[in-house]
């Protein structure tokens, strides 16, 4: 297993995010991941600055780790095409370390556009073309496509690496794993599920990335750490069905005023111990993820995290996964 960071962007300004992305490299993780959003998830977080902004940066600030979308939505507030255009430039400059990643996104996002936010099926429609458009572009040479929700008007990407970005698209069920699969390199999910591993494996080949992620809380004083999880990531257990409708923060909280703070440190590792971390990432590993990225919460407390995560965490997960 490889061990990835999370440059989560609802929780952190431009500038932070850039600069944690160098202090998690020297930390020693293998992969860095990114949201890509237009709102917080919750007044609390406070943040949402341009994730491509921010990965322009950031494949300058580093020059070993593997970055990744996670994850882009194609089909409402970007058009696919810009999508891989955008892709295409963050390759260059990275050198090949880009997988972009991709999903069908959450009205909480896309209904900034003023286009209204369309039902799951439809939303799926849509990102199946947008996949057959990126991949059409990133072949090179004028494009044309006629689709039932896109058009391409002989488009071309003029900057292309010569290795083209790897594919990941966010599933959660056999429907969509049937439907994206096969137009895919790399299986992302945020719940460690062995089911949505065999699935994927019996529409692929078997051989590509399976990322997950995780959301942990360190901190010296485990009360300190389970108020701030239950403050800033209440929200993360609604699951994507409910998370993919709501439409804003206060939608959010308001989902949420129940949740309790013991509710939240039963599905997330509070806290300065290292044991229960491992044990977390072991559900992915046992699930058959190849990949975990984990999401430190709070903008405000990374930089102690990265020393912890250098010295203790990191050894042990290699000890016990890697």
């Amino acid at each position: 297993m490889r061990f990835g960071y999370t440059l989560m962007t609802e929780q952190a300004g431009p500038k932070e995010l850039v600069r944690f992305a160098g202090e998690a490299e020297r930390a020693g993780f293998d992969f860095e991941v990114m949201s890509d959003h237009y709102s917080p998830w919750l007044d609390e977080q406070g943040h949402a600055p341009y994730a491509w902004s921010v990965l322009g940066a950031v494949t300058q600030s580093t020059e070993r780790v593997e970055l990744m979308t996670y994850v882009t939505c194609p089909i409402m507030r970007y058009h696919p095409a810009v999508v891989a255009q955008k892709a295409a430039t963050v390759q260059l400059l990275a050198d090949g370390r880009f997988t972009l990643g991709l999903g069908a996104g959450e009205n909480l996002n896309e209904h900034v556009v003023g286009q209204g936010w369309p039902p799951a099926n439809v939303r799926h429609e849509m990102l199946g073309e947008a996949l057959d458009i990126i991949h059409g572009l990133f072949g090179g040479g004028h494009f044309n496509y006629a689709g039932k929700h896109y058009r391409v008007d002989s488009a071309k990407l003029w900057d292309l690496p010569e290795t083209k970005p790897g594919i990941g698209v966010a599933v959660s069920g056999e429907q969509s794993i049937a439907a994206f699969a096969p137009k895919a390199d790399t299986l992302i999910a945020v719940e460690p599920k062995a089911e949505l591993v065999r699935s994927w494996d019996k529409h692929t080949d078997g051989n590509g990335r399976k990322v997950g992620q995780l959301p942990i809380c360190w901190d010296p004083d485990r009360g300190a750490a389970v108020e701030r999880a239950h403050e800033q990531f209440r929200w993360f257990g609604g699951g994507w069905k409910v998370n993919a409708e709501l439409p804003g923060t206060a939608a959010f909280a308001g989902a949420t005023q129940f949740v309790r703070q013991e509710d939240v440190a039963e599905s997330i590792p509070c806290g300065p111990d290292v044991e229960p971390i491992v044990e977390a990432f072991k559900g992915f590993a046992d699930a058959g993820f190849t990949d975990v990225a984990l999401v430190q919460i709070g903008g405000d407390h990374q930089d102690g995290f990265f020393g912890f995560a250098e010295r203790e965490l990191l050894p042990a997960l290699r000890e016990k996964l890697g």
